[in-house]
């Protein structure tokens, strides 16, 4: 399943103000990424952060899909994601779920339509072709 990470243009509230765009750019398709649930959060308590492989927050799962990561991660089921890539101001994640590590398409099964830049796969029926 690929999911859109949201929110990398702002800067990290750690000490340092983390810049999340310069670690979306210093990952590679491919690099596992972490999910952390943030029950906490002050503007969205299924909000479900997204942490490179240095473990430096890149972003969030939108708000239409971190409800249902989310309470599966509390649930203790086993969530796997790689990062994808970058188109604009969205990185994009794959996400397997049952303890498997995603892999990214493989180039014969990517759409024929250019969408962009060439670390971007997105599902033939998922989410980024809609209306």
């Amino acid at each position: 399943m690929t999911l859109a990470v949201v929110g990398i243009d702002f800067a990290n509230e750690d000490r340092v103000r983390s810049n999340r765009r310069f670690e979306v750019m210093a990952s590679a398709p491919g690099d596992p990424v972490g999910l952390r649930p943030e029950p906490r959060n002050r503007h969205d308590p299924n909000a479900v952060a997204v942490f490179s492989a240095r473990d430096v927050q890149i972003g969030y799962l939108s708000a239409e899909r971190a409800p249902l990561i989310g309470a599966r991660l509390r649930r203790g089921e086993e969530v796997r994601a790689i990062f994808q890539g970058l188109r604009g101001s969205v990185a994009y994640i794959r996400v397997r779920f049952g303890g498997e590590v995603p892999s990214l398409p493989r180039a014969a099964d990517r759409p024929a339509v250019s969408v962009g830049d060439d670390d971007f796969h997105p599902d033939p029926d998922g989410p980024e072709w809609g209306a």
